[in-house]
C-alpha cells in the first residue's frame, strides 16, 4: 500500500499547472529562507511558455528575493500578476517596477499584520484588527497602504473599539499556499529542522485549506520513517501537492546553501556571537552602531533592523555584553547574533526559533525592549521614512511592528548621504566632505513611522548620526549631543531643512571615537 507521500509527490512544473488564472497565491519565506525557489521558477517558466497563470493576486509577508532574479521576482511580469499585497518590496525589484508603471495594483501593509491576516484568514475571520500602522501611509486617513494610481479598493480602514482607533485589515480567500520545509514523512508531515525560519508556513497552509485551495509544498528529501509529531510544522492532512526540489533550488538562505550555526545551539568551543570575532571597521557605521549601542541596557530583549543597525550586535560582541541581552529578529529567532546580506532573517546559534506570527505577537504588545533602526528621511516631525523614494518602492516589511511598538527605538543613519566622506583622529570627528542629499528634511515623503503616535506613546525616541543626537519630544526633535570636534552650526544646523531644539547640548561619548 502506497504511503501518502507517494500519492502527493509531484514535479515543479506540474505544480505550477495547478495555479489558475486569476486565482490568490499566498507565498512564505523570508530573503531567501523558507522561500519555495523551485515553486516561483516553475510558476514563471510556464508563463513565458504562453500557457499561464495570467492575472493572479500575490500576498506575502516578508521580502522574498535577492534584489535580481530570484524568489517573487520569478513572478513579476507584466500579465502575470494583476495584485500584489506585499510586505517588504526591496529585494523584488521587478515587482516595484510594475508597481511604478501603474501596471498591477499594489499595496504595502507592515509584515506582522500580512501574517496575522493569515492567520486570521485560517479562522473564517473577517479580518485583522490592530493599530499597527495607525499614523503612517498605510493608516486610511492617508493612503491606506497603496503604492499607486491604480490601486483602487480600500483593504484597510478605521474602527473604532472601547473608544480607541484601530485598524482593520480586510480578509480574503487564499486558493493558492506556496510554502518550504527541509521534508516530508510518509503521512505528507512537514518538518523544518535545517530551515532557519519557520515563517508563517502553516497559516498559510490553514488559510488555502481553509478556503477550498491547494497547498504545495517544497522540500529537498523525503523521510523513510514519519516525523516525531511534536517536530512537524504542518500537518500533511494540509498538504495537497509536494515537491521534491533540486538542490541548487533549496538554499538555506539566499546567501548560504547551508550554515548550521542557523538550526544549531551554540556549545562551550565555538565564539559567542556567531563567529563574528573581527572588529567593526572604522568609519560613520561604527560610530552611529556604538552610540546606538550605548541604549542597549542589561537584561534587554531587543532587534536590530538591516544595514547600520546590524553593526550594534558587532559592537556588542566586541564589548562582551552578548550574554547580558537577547537578540531577536521578526522572522522568529530568538538568541545569537542576527546574519546580514542575504542571510538576513536567520540567526547563528539561536535559543529558539519561533513562527512568524507568534513573534510578531510578541512585538505588537509591547515585549522589545530596545529596536535599533534605519532611517532614510527624518522631518520635523520625528517622522521616519524608509519605504519610498522617488521611483523606489522600498516598503516597510517589520519595520512599522517594531518601531511602533518597542519601548525604546533608535533611529540609525548619517546625517547627509551621497558622498560623505569623514575621519577620525586625536578623538575628534572631521568631515572631510559632506553628502550631497540632505535626509533631515521638513516633511519625508512617506510616513513610516510616526512622530506624533510615538509621543502620544510616551515612548523614548533617539535618531542617532555620526555628528549628533537628536531626542524626539511633544515639540519637535531636540538635538541633545554633538560629536567632539563638530560645529554645530555649520555643520549641523545649516544642513537641516527645519530648525531643531538646541538646548543642554553635551558631547557624544568618546568612546564612539577612538
Amino acid at each position: 500500500m502506497k504511503s501518502r507521500i507517494d500519492r502527493l509527490l509531484c514535479s515543479p512544473d506540474h505544480a505550477a499547472s495547478l495555479v489558475a488564472d486569476g486565482q490568490t497565491v499566498a507565498c512564505g519565506g523570508f530573503v531567501g529562507a523558507a522561500h519555495p525557489e523551485a515553486l516561483t521558477a516553475a510558476i514563471e517558466r510556464r508563463f513565458h511558455s504562453g500557457t499561464g497563470p495570467h492575472n493572479l493576486t500575490l500576498v506575502y509577508g516578508a521580502g522574498q528575493g535577492d534584489g535580481k532574479s530570484r524568489g517573487l521576482n520569478h513572478l513579476a511580469h507584466d500579465g502575470l500578476v494583476r495584485r500584489v499585497i506585499g510586505g517588504h518590496w526591496g529585494l523584488v525589484p521587478g515587482l516595484g517596477r510594475l508597481a511604478n508603471a501603474g501596471n498591477i495594483e499594489a499595496y504595502n501593509f507592515p509584515q506582522g499584520v500580512i501574517c496575522q491576516l493569515l492567520r486570521d484568514i485560517a479562522a473564517g475571520r473577517p479580518g485583522c484588527i490592530t493599530h499597527v500602522g495607525l499614523g503612517t501611509f498605510i493608516d486610511p486617513v492617508n493612503d491606506g497602504g497603496r503604492l499607486n494610481d491604480s490601486t483602487t479598493d480600500e483593504l484597510v480602514s478605521r474602527v473604532d473599539l472601547d473608544g480607541k482607533t484601530w485598524l482593520f485589515y480586510r480578509a480574503f480567500p487564499i486558493h493558492v499556499g506556496l510554502i518550504r520545509a527541509t521534508a516530508a514523512d510518509p503521512f505528507g508531515n512537514l518538518v523544518m529542522d535545517e530551515e532557519a525560519v519557520i515563517g508563517e508556513v502553516l497559516p498559510i497552509a490553514q488559510a488555502a485549506h481553509n478556503c477550498g485551495g491547494k497547498v504545495i509544498a517544497q522540500v529537498k528529501r523525503r523521510l523513510d520513517r514519519p516525523a516525531l509529531p511534536n517536530q512537524v510544522k504542518v500537518p500533511g492532512v494540509l498538504v495537497d501537492h509536494v515537491v521534491i526540489a533540486d538542490e541548487t533550488d533549496h538554499p538555506q538562505t539566499f546567501g548560504e546553501s547551508l550554515n548550521p550555526a542557523y538550526f544549531s545551539p551554540q556549545t562551550d568551543n565555538e565564539l559567542p556571537g556567531g563567529g563574528q570575532s573581527d572588529k567593526m571597521a572604522p568609519g560613520v557605521r561604527r560610530i552611529i552602531a556604538a552610540r546606538a549601542c550605548d541604549e542597549l541596557l542589561p537584561g534587554a530583549i531587543a532587534n536590530l533592523g538591516i544595514g547600520i543597525p546590524e553593526g550594534v550586535g558587532l559592537i556588542a560582541a566586541e564589548r562582551q555584553i552578548l550574554d547580558q541581552i537577547t537578540l531577536t529578529l521578526e522572522s522568529g529567532p530568538i538568541g545569537g547574533i542576527p546574519a546580514g546580506g542575504l542571510s538576513f532573517g536567520a540567526s547563528a546559534w539561536p535559543e529558539a526559533i519561533i513562527d512568524q506570527p507568534a513573534q510578531f505577537d510578541f512585538y505588537d504588545g509591547g515585549g522589545l525592549d530596545y529596536a535599533a533602526l534605519g532611517a532614510a528621511q527624518v522631518d520635523q516631525h520625528g517622522n521616519v521614512n524608509v519605504s519610498k523614494f522617488h521611483d523606489r518602492v522600498a516598503g516597510v516589511g517589520g519595520f512599522v511592528n517594531i518601531s511602533q511598538n518597542a519601548r525604546r527605538v533608535v533611529f540609525c543613519g548619517t546625517l547627509t548621504s551621497g558622498g560623505l566622506e569623514v575621519d577620525v583622529a586625536d578623538g575628534e570627528l572631521r568631515i572631510l566632505k559632506d553628502g550631497s542629499i540632505r535626509k533631515f528634511v521638513p516633511q519625508v515623503e512617506q510616513v513610516s513611522f510616526s512622530g506624533r503616535v510615538a509621543v502620544e506613546s510616551g515612548r523614548e525616541i533617539l535618531y542617532v548620526t555620526e555628528r549628533a543626537v537628536f531626542q524626539l519630544t511633544p515639540k519637535g526633535l531636540r538635538l541633545t549631543e554633538v560629536a567632539p570636534g563638530i560645529d554645530i552650526q555649520t555643520q549641523i544646523l545649516n544642513l537641516i531643512d527645519f530648525a531643531p531644539i538646541v538646548e543642554s547640548v553635551r558631547p557624544m561619548d568618546a568612546s564612539c571615537f577612538a
